[in-house]
């Protein structure tokens, strides 16, 4: 993976880190933290899907990879709209798993960049899951 992507990613964790941290030092309500953590996670869920709708207009595979393109989006809003019960942030930190295991199996990337590509998003979801199960915690 280019230096740049991973950088990005790595970039990406902040907010996932900041918003428990934040708590931690009274920079922050809990309540603001867990709503700011969840507005980022949903957000961020919803550019997972992107990656899908772009793959399967680019491969022209126009069937179910484009339907479920829409998932990450739709769970994410639902998230929002639900957002005082703090289980959302469980089918939030599950379905990051969920994506990354549906981009395993279909993602058109040469076989050399789909292994770096999959390395990397297990490495930043595996600290995605921790931090949704530390706001979790903090919220319970």
């Amino acid at each position: 993976m280019p230096y740049s992507v991973v950088l990005l990613g790595v970039a990406g964790l902040i907010p996932f880190l900041a918003m428990p941290i934040a708590y931690s030092f009274n920079l922050l309500s809990l309540t603001q933290s867990a709503i700011y953590f969840m507005q980022y996670s949903a957000v961020l869920l919803s550019f997972f899907g992107g990656i899908h709708w772009w793959d399967s207009i680019s491969n022209q595979r126009y069937g179910k990879q484009m339907y479920i393109a829409m998932f990450p989006s739709i769970v994410g809003w639902l998230c929002l709209v639900f957002s005082h019960d703090p289980k959302t942030l469980g089918v939030l930190s599950l379905s990051y798993v969920a994506i990354l295991v549906y981009d395993k199996f279909t993602l058109s990337l040469p076989k050399g960049q789909i292994v770096s590509y999959i390395s990397l998003r297990i490495a930043l979801t595996s600290v995605v899951v921790i931090s949704h199960a530390w706001m979790i915690y903090l919220i319970t």
